[in-house]
């Protein structure tokens, strides 16, 4: 899965986007999701993105992130 069709007017560098991907899909992969429309889904990219909005630019600190907020949703 792409975390580009969940970007909405945020500008990130190619670097920080590849992060974004990669960690994207580990998460999504890690958490078993695999439906492009569903709102997990939807909401583990809002996740990542927001990591990488607050200056997160580490993959694995951006999937840690987004795994620390699913354990806890």
């Amino acid at each position: 899965m792409s975390i580009d069709r969940y970007l909405t007017s945020e500008v990130f560098d190619p670097d920080q986007m590849r992060a974004m991907g990669i960690a994207f899909d580990h998460a999504c992969l890690s958490l078993g999701l695999a439906d492009k429309n569903d709102q997990i889904t939807k909401t583990i990219a809002g996740k990542v993105v927001e990591a990488a909005l607050s200056g997160e630019r580490d993959v694995d600190r951006l999937y840690d992130s987004v795994m620390h907020w699913a354990s806890n949703a």
